[in-house]
């Protein structure tokens, strides 16, 4: 049975600022790729942060039926976020330890609720580090900021 991968990227031009976010999913059977498919998407104004959720959850909400995936991201915040932090977020309705309002409530909501419909495993790697995949998933993440740059 063919593994399945969503390599996630999220790119800002200022930040906030013009962004985009990148996805590129595999299925491997072993080393052998057997389908790809790219996703990308950008905002007029948006954060890095932003972008970053949103690539993981386009990465989720695109699959049709229920799937055990690993999702690689160069991104702490979401990684840490969706696997520590936002237990302690949803017994405190929503607020940091310091009793704030938790930033990007609606998509950790949402990022929230799309792993519930899969078997999701996360993955972190050092961005800008020579990754094949991670590498590919900036490019998609740049490529869907560029409409949005002046």
């Amino acid at each position: 049975m063919p593994k399945l991968y969503a390599y996630t990227d999220g790119a800002c031009s200022g930040n906030p600022g013009p962004g985009g976010w990148g996805c590129l999913l595999i299925a491997r059977e072993g080393d052998t790729v057997i389908k790809e498919r790219e996703l990308q998407g950008g905002a007029a104004k948006t954060t890095n942060n932003q972008m970053e959720l949103l690539a993981a959850i386009s990465a989720l909400e695109s699959l049709t039926k229920r799937s055990a995936i690993t999702i690689v991201t160069d991104s702490s915040y979401v990684k840490d976020g969706i696997t520590t932090w936002i237990h302690g977020w949803k017994k405190r309705g929503w607020q940091t330890a310091a009793k704030k309002p938790v930033k990007n409530e609606e998509l950790w909501k949402r990022l929230d609720a799309a792993t519930q419909s899969h078997d999701v495993s996360w993955e972190w790697v050092k961005g800008h580090a020579g990754h094949p995949e991670n590498e590919r998933a900036d490019a998609l993440a740049r490529a869907g900021m560029a409409p949005f740059k002046p």
